[in-house]
């Protein structure tokens, strides 16, 4: 299925195309299979007017390339109504409105499963124990009708729209095991003789019943959880804009208006501390701006006149003036935001194994049933309609889905929770059942390989001169002046060595170079080659040695001199985790392909690839790219997983088939990422593969624990033991086989407790 999704400002107004036709995107309620997205798309498609159409059940949304002259959303919405669904076509407030219905789902099936459970355990209890109480059957049918045909309606209603569609899967098992055996009990209740008459015992089976319902409906609450904070990404995005701006008039007054009104050419100005609004020039002033959600680099870029800055990027401590050359729709945030929504809406859910199973096992079970009561029919003698409806309802009863229902949930709830002991957070089943088949990783470099953060690696002092303490607390008091990110880094090491400030007599800040200060009237210099060479001072041999061995190892340089002599070089970098080179080795012994991707310079990115083992690395990269490898290598057929910290790997995570966040990096990446690491130890990635293989295994191991009761009892329910023995498997016995199947599952999926990652 094609889909489209526009960012926040073409799905607010539509988009014009050839011909005279618009496409749009709407939010979707109420769909709750990926039938239900069939039945919306070709109910769209069939409206006239409508060119073209496409439904994605993943982010529950259509998009629609109609005809405005022909028909209009109105008409659209009324289509989809009439089946049941609705669209969102008011401009304002999609999203909120989406939301809304979502979260209020999410509450309908977390209250049906409350419900379900607390009316479930009473009948348990009596059809377990207290079988031949006073008016126990009666009882048991009074708590089990609302629990199967009010709380449990939706198996009914979704089993319905499959059946509409030629096809079956858990819904249609589930609304045909529980209704059945409810009918067959409430006939037992009502009509208790029709079968004393025959010497036969009136069983019911209202339990199995209510507690499939109850335990399929902890499943569905599940995955509703994980679908119901899908949109929050987009929205932490989009807040990255700030609503107003100080728009320059042509006096050079300046006035806050709505963002939205700001049009190409226009002069803004932004003060220290506040988010760019669009994408621009700067044309007077300059400051340093940080630009991590783009290049994903922690150190903020210096802005000067004539250079370009980008919405969503956060100015530091100056003002200036820029010219807007991009608005709306054109940023560069505004294309961020669109592929992150693609990249969440192309990918269809996944066909779970378990639904794949069903699609057999269902209309097979249905078969087998139907082929045991017409067998019994014709060759059951005397008793034909009696063991004919008995070998019948047995033959469902024993195949009710219930461990087939709890083969996964159980698995993934156990998988997630051993997760969270290892500091690995995981979002949903997809992508834990994914995780194992992964061969190809990309590391985001700052913050992800590296601490993200720039910290003074090595302070090298010159030994001729003896005032050392001095010397510290004048390069401290520089600094601390100083704007620079690099000067706080050196600040920051000197605080906490114990170094105190002095009062300098004059301070100056070169832009591009460094500072001066002057203290007890000798001049102090500390920045680049550039600041030594304009003040007359020149490198003696020793510190060119040291400077030049530093920057061969991607650290940035800064000298510090007196007068006309250097008194120490000061190295600073992103420190490499320790964690990352034992972590990258352990993933590629694991036969995975190991990528990083950085917007940082080639050598630097040469020298920390260099340092942790790995040989595919790509040096300054803009976020797009990082989403277009991820592509690339899924396009050659590999299972890709994204590791990333910044609001620039948001783009690649989406489109990743796994997607890891380091914890301690921004909320955007965490909100797109299924899998989020605690810890900023990296070792924490193999153990998630890991546990993604035996938790994928273990649901497995349960499948074929839900099966091989149907395999064995399915058959001996049908009476195939009756000709050679005269055997007939009693209904109770098959809904003791059905639990049994239940707690073999439950079981199963608890050892992974126990398990080594």
């Amino acid at each position: 299925m094609n889909t489209l999704t526009l960012d926040h400002t073409s799905r607010a107004t539509g988009q014009q195309h050839k011909k005279g036709l618009i496409k749009e995107t709407f939010p979707v309620l109420e769909m709750t299979c990926a039938a239900c997205a069939i039945s919306v798309e070709s109910t769209l498609g069939s409206v006239e007017g409508v060119q073209a159409a496409g439904v994605n059940f993943a982010n529950q949304s259509a998009w629609v390339e109609y005809n405005p002259a022909a028909v209009t959303p109105e008409q659209l919405r009324d289509a989809v109504r009439s089946i049941g669904y609705d669209i969102v076509i008011e401009k304002e407030n999609q999203d909120e409105i989406k939301e809304a219905a979502q979260q209020k789902h999410y509450h309908e099936v977390k209250q049906r499963t409350i419900w379900a459970s607390a009316l479930s355990l009473p009948i348990v209890i009596i059809g377990m124990f207290f079988m031949d109480m006073p008016y126990g059957n009666w009882i048991m049918m009074a708590l089990a009708t609302p629990v199967v045909f009010y709380l449990g309606r939706s198996f009914f209603v979704n089993a319905w729209k499959q059946a509409r569609h030629g096809k079956a899967n858990m819904d249609t098992l589930v609304a045909l095991s529980t209704g059945i055996a409810w009918v067959f009990s409430a006939f037992n209740t009502l009509y208790p003789e029709f079968w004393h008459q025959r010497g036969l015992h009136a069983h019911v089976y209202f339990e199995a019943a209510a507690v499939v319902i109850a335990f399929i409906s902890l499943g569905k609450l599940l995955e509703e959880r994980a679908k119901s904070n899908t949109s929050s990404a987009i929205k932490k995005l989009i807040g990255l804009q700030p609503k107003t701006v100080l728009l320059v008039d042509a006096s050079g007054n300046t006035r806050e208006v709505p963002i939205s009104t700001v049009k190409v050419n226009d002069i803004l100005l932004v003060k220290p501390g506040e988010k760019i609004p669009v994408d621009g020039t700067v044309t007077a002033g300059d400051s340093y701006v940080d630009e991590s959600m783009i290049t994903g680099e922690p150190v903020p870029v210096l802005k000067k006149e004539g250079e370009g800055v980008f919405a969503g990027t956060i100015n530091q401590k100056g003002s200036f003036r820029f010219k807007a050359d991009k608005v709306g729709a054109d940023t560069l945030l505004a294309h961020i935001i669109k592929m992150v929504q693609e990249a969440q809406g192309s990918k269809a859910p996944v066909q779970k194994l378990v639904d794949k199973i069903a699609g057999i096992f269902v209309p097979v079970v249905i078969g087998i049933s139907i082929l045991t009561f017409l067998t019994w029919i014709i060759a059951g003698g005397e008793n034909a309609f009696t063991h004919a409806l008995l070998t019948s309802v047995t033959v469902l009863v024993i195949a009710c889905p219930c461990a087939l229902g709890l083969a996964t949930p159980t698995a993934i709830m156990v998988g997630v929770g051993k997760g969270a002991e290892n500091n690995i957070l995981i979002k949903d089943a997809e992508s834990l059942e994914l995780a194992h088949k992964v061969n190809a990783i990309i590391l985001d470099k700052t913050g992800t390989i590296t601490e993200g953060k720039p910290v003074v690696t090595d302070l090298l002092y010159n030994d001729n001169h003896s005032d050392y303490n001095l010397v510290q607390s004048v390069l401290f008091s520089l600094e601390q002046q100083s704007e620079h990110p690099l000067a706080a880094a050196i600040a920051q090491h000197l605080q906490q060595e114990g170094v105190q400030p002095v009062n300098l007599t004059s301070f100056e800040s070169v832009t591009g170079q460094g500072v001066k200060g002057v203290f007890e009237g000798q001049t102090y210099l500390a920045g680049n080659k550039k600041l030594l060479e304009e003040n007359g001072v020149v490198l003696d041999s020793q510190s060119m040695a040291s400077a030049s061995n530093l920057q061969a190892a991607a650290k940035t340089v800064i000298f510090y001199a007196r007068g006309k002599q250097i008194l120490a070089v000061v190295a600073i970098a992103d420190r490499i985790k320790e964690s990352s080179a034992t972590a990258i080795a352990a993933l590629q012994r694991q036969g995975i392909a190991v990528y990083m991707l950085t917007g940082d310079n080639q050598q630097t990115a040469a020298a920390v690839a260099k340092q942790v083992g790995i040989t595919h690395y790509t040096a300054e990269v803009m976020p797009s790219f990082k989403a277009t490898f991820v592509k690339q290598l899924q396009q050659e057929g590999k299972t890709v997983a994204m590791v990333g910290d910044g609001i620039n790997d948001s783009q690649a995570l989406a489109q990743a088939d796994v997607s890891i966040a380091m914890g301690k990096g921004s909320d955007i990446a965490m909100d797109v990422a299924k899998m989020t690491l605690i810890t900023s130890d990296l070792n924490s990635i193999p153990k998630a593969l890991k546990l993604s293989s035996k938790t994928v295994s273990t649901i497995k191991q349960n499948l074929f624990w839900a099966f091989i009761y149907n395999i064995i009892g399915i058959p001996v329910a049908a009476g195939i033991l009756f000709p050679a023995y005269g055997f007939l498997l009693d209904p109770m016995i098959a809904g003791a086989a059905m639990a049994l199947s239940s707690v073999s599952v439950v079981s199963n999926s608890l050892r992974l407790k126990t398990a080594k990652l």
